[in-house]
């Protein structure tokens, strides 16, 4: 989720053109692939320097090629710290038992 000050980036016509176009370029070199894991189709387009309140308006950091990578949603939730602990064990509040049926996992 987007931190309050940079939603209005997000949503900007010119981030999605850039994104757009980014995801359609990879899609024309690899089919799209995470270019970290090279195993998944990359559905997020990523910010390699992240982007702060100071340089979210530097398009050579929030518009450019350059700092961009197009992320599998594990490899940039990992890349984020989405859902994992400090050991890198993902923690989600869902698991799936042996019979593939959702079963709730106990808090860390």
């Amino acid at each position: 989720m987007a931190k309050e000050w940079a939603k209005p980036f997000y949503n900007s016509k010119a981030w999605r053109a850039c994104r757009d176009s980014y995801r359609d370029e990879r899609i024309g070199i690899d089919g799209g692939l995470c270019e970290v894991c090279r195993s998944e189709i990359g559905s997020i387009v990523h910010h390699i320097v992240e982007l702060t309140p100071e340089n979210i308006n530097d398009p050579q950091i929030a518009l450019c090629f350059d700092n961009l990578r197009l992320d599998c949603k594990d490899c940039h939730d990992w890349e984020e710290g989405h859902f994992y602990d400090a050991h890198g064990v993902k923690r989600t509040r869902c698991a799936f038992d042996e019979s593939g049926q959702p079963v709730e996992r106990p808090a860390p």
